[in-house]
């Protein structure tokens, strides 16, 4: 059984709790935005119609808003990204989750792909919030990831991130399954990444154990609804707010989803 050392503290400002479900209510992301600010994590995700509701509750919590833009798929032209990304940062946003163009990359148009991270990596640093780049790895071979990494590290965005959450591929039985973040990928991207570029893991970290696990190999975020459970747990298994040695039990293949 492997260890990590942690802190409560260090364990909460590691979730960005997610509020991207399509069919969740104001009553539901309100919910959300209370358990944001009772455990005290790095940010609130949630989709843009939400900033202004997550600015007023949020406000005097420490935790930031985070909205996503281009989400799920990626497929909207630079131009409304940027309009997007830059509305979403106006309105209150204060990190910024956006997927790329995942038919783009797979076509090997790498000039669109970072033309594109650069334009809105630009636009939201100049509104000073920051900007996390989401792959959608399900959909991608380790030549691609690799290379995304490569040129977010050149551009100097704040992260690289596995997913969306939603990220269905259609499988040959006609049933669509996803993996979200795994280990061989969270490794890769820390491989590739500079050292600067921050990790985000987004999809099927949902217990302490994986939480601990990514921990342990240099992720520094993770996208997740069970912040209540994993924080629960955490106190249980007596981490507190001093350094806290803790024995985790390695995950194996995420089941993916949020």
């Amino acid at each position: 059984m492997a260890t990590v050392t942690v802190t409560l503290q260090q364990l909460a400002k590691s979730i960005d709790h997610s509020l991207l479900h399509p069919t969740m209510t104001d009553d539901e992301v309100l919910e959300g935005l209370r358990i944001s600010k009772e455990y005290k994590v790095a940010t609130a995700c949630i989709k843009p119609y939400s900033i202004p509701l997550a600015k007023k509750e949020l406000q005097g919590s420490g935790v930031l808003v985070c909205p996503v833009i281009g989400f799920p798929a990626g497929n909207s032209t630079t131009g409304v990204k940027v309009f997007e990304a830059t509305a979403a940062a106006n309105a209150g946003g204060q990190e910024i989750d956006m997927v790329i163009n995942v038919g783009k990359a797979l076509s090997g148009e790498w000039e669109y792909v970072a033309d594109e991270i650069r334009q809105i990596n630009a636009a939201v640093v100049k509104e000073g919030a920051i900007l996390k780049v989401i792959f959608e790895n399900d959909y991608l071979q380790d030549e691609h990831i690799i290379k995304l990494c490569e040129i977010c590290s050149e551009i100097g965005v704040a992260f690289v991130k596995t997913s969306t959450g939603y990220g269905f591929v259609k499988q040959a039985n006609g049933q669509y399954s996803y993996k979200g973040a795994t280990i061989p990928h969270l490794k890769l991207m820390r491989k590739h990444s500079k050292p600067g570029v921050q990790i985000k893991a987004a999809g099927g970290i949902r217990t302490l154990d994986g939480l601990l696990h990514v921990i342990s190999i240099g992720v520094n975020r993770i996208g997740a609804t069970a912040t209540a459970a994993i924080m629960k747990e955490a106190v249980e298994r007596g981490i507190t707010d001093q350094p806290t040695t803790v024995q985790f039990v390695p995950i194996g293949a995420s089941t993916g989803g949020y």
